[in-house]
Formats: structure tokens, sequence, C-alpha cells
């Protein structure tokens, strides 16, 4: 299944969580997802996002790590579930919405334990977030700056041809004005 589906699946079920340990469980799931998520992304991702993708891994499964492991199926683990990544930066997007949002309700489950283990547990757990979104975020600058990077595609500066939209000498600075085409 495409990361996108996944996540906006995890994203629905967070939200839809009732108590402790249902919450904890998708908590879990999510972690799990951005795991899974980085392991691809480091594998077949852009080479630029290959390191920070690693770094995701790991703090996500720390994320996993620091929770109670869930008892589920194999079919019911969502990151298990996951084909093909899509497009990186949108898959990118939606986990680190996804992150923000396993955060806060981390706080709030946190916040409402009576349990010290629970609460130890949800504290570890949101650091592991932040800085898996954290780094979501880093992967998301990189992958702008290679966009900013890279000629967009029928532009001409200085000898390379722009779009029409483009091609009026009051829409561009003096030193980015288009050749005059031979007419």
């Amino acid at each position: 299944m495409d990361a996108v589906r996944l996540i906006v699946t995890s994203r629905r079920a967070l939200a839809g969580s009732g108590g402790t340990p249902e919450m904890l469980t998708e908590v879990w799931q999510a972690q799990a997802l951005a795991q899974a998520i980085g392991s691809r992304l480091a594998v077949a991702g852009p080479p630029e996002l290959r390191g920070e993708a690693l770094g995701l891994t790991e703090l996500a499964g720390r994320g996993c790590g620091v929770l109670d492991t869930p008892r589920l199926a194999t079919e019911d683990l969502r990151a298990a579930q996951l084909t093909e990544l899509g497009d990186a930066r949108q898959a990118l997007v939606c986990l680190g919405g996804l992150l923000g949002e396993v955060g806060m309700a981390l706080v709030g489950l946190a916040c409402a334990s009576d349990d010290e283990s629970t609460y130890w547990q949800c504290m570890e757990s949101i650091d592991a977030a932040d800085e898996s979104r954290d780094r979501v975020q880093q992967m998301l600058r990189r992958l702008a700056d290679r966009e900013e990077e890279l000629p967009r595609e029928g532009t001409r500066l200085q000898g390379v041809a722009l779009p029409e939209t483009a091609r009026k000498e009051e829409a561009l600075p003096e030193e980015i004005v288009p050749e005059r085409e031979a007419g």
C-alpha cells in the first residue's frame, strides 16, 4: 500500500483511539510506519535524503522500543503493508503531520496518566516523535533545496528558453533577461 494512504489510515486510527492501551498501540503503529518509511527512503529514496532517512529509521525505532509492543496480527501491522513510497515530498509532509499528532496525543496521555510507567513511556516516546519529526522537516528542506537548484523545464536563463509566461522583460530582474529570439 502507498505510504500516504497508510499515514492517513494511521492518523484516523490515532484520532479515533479511545483508552490508553488503544492510543499507545496507535502511537506504536505510527512510529513503526515512520521507521518503515525512513528505511525505504534510506534504500531507494533521493540520494540527498538517505543519511537523514537512516536517522529517521533509528529515531522511530527508538520510539517503538520505549513502548510496550502491542499484540497485533501481522496483517494489522501498517508498516508491513508499505509497498511503495509514492511521491517522497508528499509522504514526508503527511508523515510530519502524523508525528506531530502523535506528540500531541502523547502529551495528553502523559498528563492524564496516574501510572508512572505509562507516564515515562509517553515522555520517552514524545522525545522520539519530536526528533523524528525534526528529521522529516530536515528532509523536506533538502528536497526544497534540490528543487531550487534544478532548472525548471522549459526555462532559459542566460541562454536557456523561458516559458511564455516569463518571457516579458518587465517580469524579470535585469540580470535575468531572456535572449531575444530570432523572429
